[in-house]
């Protein structure tokens, strides 16, 4: 798509200043899994132990941005993709601002992850968080898989629709081996922080 009469316009305070400010380095930390692998669990506890460390973080969930900027997409192939490039946008500008942005999207293609990761650049770190369908169908905390499986949910994560594990994280963190503590250890040791 070509966008006419636009031009990026620089800001006067660069994001090297505002990493100076704050202390810290700016990334974009994507997690991806099934529904109910525990993504917004890890997030959540990385979330609250960068922000005890003195670091300024934001959680972007999948939910919550489904339910705003994304709400009108639905779950098709063609709105799958485009949720992701927004996704990969917004995160580009939280980094940008300096924070240390958690994503938590499924995003269950390899190409849409790719595609955050190219629009990233250096800036992004998938963290893959693998559980077993069979453990995330035991979880369920929203009842999703048993709607699925009754029909009720058309193109659902793992059970009518794909997902694509990825193939080289930069870490994996394993929720049905390790506690939420240990994964968030692994995180942190990552991060160097």
């Amino acid at each position: 798509m070509s966008i006419k009469n636009l031009t990026w316009h620089d800001t006067s305070v660069s994001r090297e200043k505002r990493e100076i400010l704050l202390k810290q380095k700016a990334k974009l930390l994507w997690f991806t899994g099934l529904s109910g692998s525990g993504k917004s669990t890890v997030a959540n506890a990385l979330d609250i132990r960068l922000n005890q460390r003195g670091a300024a973080t934001y959680l972007l969930d999948g939910d919550n941005i489904r339910l705003g900027i994304n709400s009108d997409l639905g779950f098709s192939l063609e709105d799958r993709n485009e949720n992701i490039r927004r996704i990969s946008e917004i995160g580009k500008l939280f980094v940008d601002a300096g924070l240390i942005t958690i994503a938590c999207f499924i995003s269950p293609l390899k190409v849409n992850r790719q595609m955050a990761r190219e629009t990233l650049g250096e800036d992004f770190i998938e963290v893959f968080v693998d559980c077993p369908i069979e453990e995330c169908e035991k979880r369920d905390p929203k009842n999703l898989y048993k709607k699925a499986r009754l029909g009720e949910i058309k193109e659902f994560t793992g059970i009518t629709s794909p997902y694509e594990k990825p193939e080289n994280p930069e870490i994996i963190v394993n929720t049905k081996d390790q506690t939420i503590d240990q994964c968030v250890d692994k995180i942190l040791d990552y991060l160097r922080l």
